[in-house]
């Protein structure tokens, strides 16, 4: 008897294939950004039940696939729980400065706008 093992493992961009207009494109909308932000300041692998987001579950999906398909953020299975990382060294290897520019502008947005 032979025993199917499902093991799941989405595709993400190498590190060569990721484009600075991919990567824009994934940071330009709230939500994602949100989630980035999110993620880069937890510094550490979330679950994506870690984020509390203002849309429905179908549209989280999406947004996670933007910025994984972007080569945004590493999406692994550990368990039943689809785990998320910023890919912060490969971001910044090949757009020095980028992520930190959008972070930091997203924090001063953030305070204009709250405070």
């Amino acid at each position: 008897m032979t025993t199917a093992t499902s093991t799941r493992v989405l595709d993400h961009p190498a590190r060569e294939e990721i484009r600075l207009e991919g990567v824009l494109h994934a940071l330009s909308d709230a939500v994602r950004l949100r989630i980035v932000r999110d993620m880069a300041r937890e510094g550490t692998e979330l679950s994506c039940s870690f984020f509390d987001l203002p849309v429905t579950k179908s549209t989280t999906t999406h947004h996670f696939r933007v910025l994984r398909e972007s080569g945004v953020i590493q999406q692994d299975y550990q368990g039943t729980a689809k785990m998320n990382a910023l890919r912060r060294d490969d971001l910044d290897a090949l757009f020095p400065g980028l992520l930190d520019s959008v972070l930091a502008a997203a924090d001063a947005q953030s305070a204009r706008l709250d405070g």
